[in-house]
């Protein structure tokens, strides 16, 4: 059996918005219960993560370190035309994901006890953002 939803989001500008939750109503709403949940984001300037939601702090760091990794206004960058966010965007895009699979088990995302889901928005400022969720596995 397969199950495909859409999400679409407003990020308030760079960083990371949690999405478990949305997720996981999709995973329940599904009826699968074993399987496989496929998450994509549709845009070359945000992506997916799968980090620690605990303790804010986590985030804090993964997102300055992004910052330190693909600075804006590179004078190396050529692609300037989108503005001086646009670049370091696609590269932050590049080392990290556009997709994630999580194993469904029982019905729920199978996740760690810290773990949650993020869409990681690499711009300055707020984009409308698409995401394909798909839920793949077995009825019981």
């Amino acid at each position: 059996m397969i199950r495909t939803r859409s999400i679409e989001l407003e990020t308030r500008g760079k960083g990371l918005t949690e999405i478990t939750g949305e997720v996981r109503e999709i995973v329940r709403e599904s009826g699968i219960r074993t399987g496989l949940c496929s998450v994509f984001v549709l845009h070359t300037s945000a992506s997916l993560l799968i980090t620690e939601n605990a303790d804010p702090s986590a985030r804090q760091d993964v997102e300055g370190w992004f910052e330190r990794l693909a600075p804006e206004s590179d004078p190396h960058y050529t692609h300037v035309l989108e503005g001086p966010d646009d670049m370091p965007s696609h590269l932050r895009s590049a080392v990290t994901r556009t997709s994630e699979t999580i194993h469904v088990d029982d019905g729920d995302l199978t996740l760690g006890t810290w773990q949650g889901l993020f869409l990681f928005e690499h711009r300055r400022h707020p984009h409308l953002r698409r995401l394909r969720v798909r839920v793949m596995g077995e009825l019981e």
